[in-house]
């Protein structure tokens, strides 16, 4: 076996380079909570009959295709992506083209992930957490800038406030109902001090929402009012990313203590071990390329056919934006936090669902304003109280129930009712308006006053 162990490297020594790391910095330091659920829904590819291919490249090449796409449990999921380009090259139905690219996009957000955490090795601990951190919402960027680019403003609104709330309502709901349901007989704790510094952010995120929203009641005519709200929200989008650097400074230097999963998270049978690269650098980096053009190419398919999945299967794209999109395109790092919650590790489950909500927050909206101001279109902060209601009583009723340290079932059960009762408001909503669609309506009245201007 010596003698087929290079195939796995791409420059014969990542062994020697993995086994330096971990008892060296590499090692030092613990992973995120982000790395630990991915990698629950991780599997140990089998390499023995690749491993008897004699050409070098190629067995190379069919390693790294059998790591990259045969290493998650979510691996049959591939099949959708080339049924969605083929569904729409030969026009078929829209809303296939829209549930087959959804089901496309799962496992690539956790591939992902996982291939940002190989370049960690390559990399080091900062860097991998930068990568981390950029990457880990690279989908809900994505199909903003794609919505942005079709001038879907409200599309980008309500999908990315649905992927706060579902990380806070669905994802931590789950995570603490079941958690509690399966160690119903112990006391289940949890580290307060990161639950802190994410529900922080999330009240100074929510903060920058309400003001705009707030210049509609000040009153100094409709288009004062829409200018103002665009230059406040721009404003505070510039400070809300001072802000998420001063996240990152925390989380990945003064205080990276607090985000690490402790070592003995990491001693888990179930949970496949990442101790030593996989795939080499250069392989892990022309991957992470290739996956982020195809979650582009089914993110502009999803844009496109939202509209269409909308009338045919009679729901508002109001619905489908809050509901569908985030539960459906963060389902692998969901599931990884349930797994978790239910081995009595909170702190896994907690670092994922605050962690992507305060992401989202901080990061992906602020920077999707920026970005439809340099291409010269106008989106504020201005989620209408409808929407602004939702966003910070699922703030404020979270940071009650992680107040104390403690988690028992009862919490998660009433996370998970508050995201039913917010999902039959975005739901019935459509219908008391004679099937119109209510994102437009909530819209058009500050799109029509910056349009004047």
């Amino acid at each position: 076996m010596a003698s087929t162990e290079p195939w796995l490297l791409e420059n014969g020594n990542i062994r020697c380079l993995t086994k330096d790391m971990k008892h060296g910095h590499g090692h030092s330091h613990g992973r995120t909570a982000h790395n630990m659920s991915s990698s629950s829904l991780r599997k140990k590819s089998d390499l023995t009959l690749v491993s008897k291919v004699r050409h070098g490249f190629l067995r190379k090449f069919l390693v790294n295709l059998q790591e990259v796409l045969l290493g998650t449990k979510l691996s049959v999921l591939f099949l959708a992506i080339p049924f969605a380009i083929a569904a729409e090259c030969r026009d078929f139905g829209r809303p296939w083209v829209f549930a087959l690219s959804l089901l496309g996009l799962t496992p690539l957000a956790e591939r992902v992930s996982f291939l940002t955490e190989q370049l960690a090795f390559y990399t080091g601990p900062t860097v991998g957490g930068l990568l981390n951190a950029t990457c880990g919402n690279a989908t809900e960027l994505i199909i903003s800038i794609f919505a942005l680019v079709q001038h879907k403003v409200d599309v980008v609104k309500y999908s990315l406030l649905g992927s706060i709330l579902s990380n806070l309502l669905l994802v931590l709901g789950t995570s603490l109902f079941c958690g509690g349901i399966a160690n119903i007989g112990k006391e289940q704790k949890f580290d307060r001090k990161q639950a802190d510094v994410n529900t922080l952010l999330l009240l100074f995120g929510l903060l920058c929402h309400v003001l705009p929203m707030m210049f509609r009641y000040a009153g100094n005519g409709a288009e004062l009012m829409g200018t103002q709200t665009l230059a406040l929200s721009r404003a505070s989008c510039v400070v809300m990313l001072i802000a998420y650097i001063s996240y990152l400074v925390f989380q990945l230097w003064t205080h990276r203590q607090l985000f690490e999963a402790s070592e003995d998270d990491e001693e888990d049978s179930d949970v496949v071990s990442d101790e030593s690269a996989v795939i080499g650098l250069w392989s892990a980096f022309v991957w992470l390329v290739l996956m982020t053009g195809v979650i582009a190419l089914l993110s502009e398919y999803v844009v496109g056919t939202i509209e269409a999945a909308s009338e045919s299967w009679g729901l508002s794209v109001s619905f489908i934006s809050v509901i569908l999109l985030p539960i459906v395109g963060n389902a692998a790092e969901h599931a990884g936090a349930v797994i978790f919650a239910f081995k009595n590790k909170l702190d896994i489950s907690l670092g994922v669902a605050l962690g992507s909500a305060t992401q989202i927050a901080m990061f992906v909206i602020p920077l999707t304003v920026i970005v439809s101001w340099i291409i010269g279109i106008d989106m504020n902060l201005n989620f209408n109280i409808l929407e602004t209601t939702c966003l910070a009583l699922s703030i404020i009723v979270t940071a009650f129930a992680l107040q104390d340290g403690t988690s028992h079932y009862l919490k998660g059960l009433v996370l998970l009712l508050c995201y039913l009762v917010i999902g039959a408001c975005f739901f019935i909503f459509r219908t008391t308006n004679n099937h119109a669609d209510p994102v437009n309506i909530s819209f058009r009245s500050s799109n029509e006053a910056i349009m004047r201007v």
